[in-house]
């Protein structure tokens, strides 16, 4: 394949000699030219293990060539990878001066070409930038449609520094956001051989999960880090803990916990967040990260809060009530602190959920409900289909398949449901059914 890259930083430069060494035509193109003059003489612009050598065998390969000359490395290619910089401002937003600059360059290359280029971006970008951003650009400086004269895409990288070129043979996945079939089938021509998935997705989703890997990358770091300066305050090896958070591979290091819901309760996390701030206070430590947990899902809380206040609704139904489907506990449950703040604002309420009967609730469990909800037994009703015929606004927190069917069956077109747990099929239901943050 005929490919051009634009940029020639850490990504630009090891693709341009990674893609050459596996047989492809690459032209490289950045606005330095002391970078062009170093790629020519075989060396590379970049400090990183086995560039050196890897970038001198493809330059004598005869297959590398660079330019200033952006217009016309689109006219010798036939899909461009654009690996420019997106710094920040002073101000903490992206920089997208110099990707701007080069949408304009690209777009009346396009103008005068004759076959549709695919065009692969590559930098981290906002998400919404190649679409609502990038794409009009292109457009008008071509004056052709984006899936006709040329195609966009958004290829997210994983590119450690120090660890690239193994980064490249090896990626964790290669992800592809598109709207047309054809950059994909292109993009799996060119790197479908490599030893993982190949996933397809939205152009916003692509471009909003390379910002969510690397701020999961941070959380990680940072999480281990305030670990370490507490063990050392209590005196713990804060490598021996770590080893032995990183073994349980059912929680801890899996998928677990890794997908948006409701605000996280219970006996457990709140109580042991609490007592580690508390710990790290009295040691005269700052955990910003751990401190910031339970405020974060305080405005979780509040988020779905609002949401049934902007209804305007007063009469409202719980389905569920415990911290988590399939148990009775309501200690520090989301629901119930939901269902107490409503109260207040004089809302009238009504719940089900088949796991909580009064009777059988013993010790601190019974003491927080009854110190929250004191008139809980008034509220609690024995079925479903009550609670669905005398509510306006049905609070969905059960995640459970027969829930599911009955209000599918029941719910009616002038009742809103706020869907806490992602209710699968919502437009099976008459209701509108309005998600947490979905």
């Amino acid at each position: 394949m005929k490919i051009s890259i634009f940029g020639l930083g850490y990504v630009g430069a090891v693709s341009l000699a990674c893609l050459s060494r596996d047989g492809h035509e690459v032209i490289g193109v950045d606005i330095e030219p002391a970078k062009l003059e170093l790629i020519k003489s075989g060396k590379t612009p970049v400090v990183e293990e086995g560039m050196v050598d890897l970038m001198a065998q493809v330059a004598a390969s005869g297959r590398v060539t660079v330019t200033t000359d952006a217009q016309r490395a689109v006219q010798d290619s036939e899909l461009s990878l654009i690996c420019v910089g997106t710094p920040s401002a002073p101000n903490g937003s992206q920089d997208q001066g110099a990707i701007l600059r080069l949408a304009v360059e690209i777009g009346k290359a396009i103008a005068v070409k004759a076959e549709p280029h695919v065009l692969v971006f590559r930098s981290t970008l906002v998400p919404g930038t190649v679409e609502d951003v990038l794409r009009p650009i292109i457009e008008e400086a071509s004056g052709k449609k984006d899936g006709e004269g040329f195609f966009l895409c958004f290829q997210p990288e994983f590119l450690r520094e120090g660890s690239s070129i193994r980064d490249y043979d090896k990626p964790p996945f290669t992800v592809i956001g598109a709207n047309h079939a054809y950059p994909v089938e292109r993009l799996q021509a060119l790197f479908g051989h490599l030893p993982c998935k190949f996933l397809q997705t939205s152009v916003r989703s692509a471009e909003m999960m390379k910002y969510c890997c690397n701020n999961f990358h941070a959380l990680k770091i940072t999480f281990a880090n305030e670990t370490a300066r507490l063990c050392e305050a209590l005196g713990v090896d804060p490598f021996e803990v770590m080893d032995l958070v990183c073994q349980d591979t059912q929680l801890n290091i899996s998928k677990a916990y890794l997908k948006p819901g409701f605000a996280f309760g219970g006996s457990c996390l709140p109580k042991d967040l609490r007592a580690t701030t508390y710990l790290a206070k009295i040691h005269d430590l700052e955990l910003p990260m751990l401190a910031g947990i339970l405020p974060s899902n305080r405005q979780h809380l509040d988020a779905a809060l609002n949401k049934l206040l902007a209804t305007g609704k007063r009469k409202i139904g719980f389905i569920g009530l415990s911290f988590k489907t399939g148990t009775d506990d309501l200690r520090e449950s989301p629901l119930v602190t939901l269902a107490e703040q409503l109260i207040g604002k004089g809302v009238q309420l009504s719940i089900y959920d088949p796991e909580v009967h009064l009777a059988s609730l013993l010790g601190a469990n019974r003491s927080f409900v009854e110190k929250h909800l004191p008139h809980i037994g008034q509220m609690l009703k024995a079925e479903l289909a009550q609670v669905i015929a005398e509510s306006e606004v049905l609070v969905l927190g059960l995640a459970d398949a027969k829930v599911f069917d009955v209000l599918t069956e029941q719910a009616r077109p002038d009742q809103v449901v706020l869907d806490l747990v992602n209710l699968p099929n919502p437009d099976r239901l008459a209701a509108t059914v309005v998600g947490l943050c979905w």
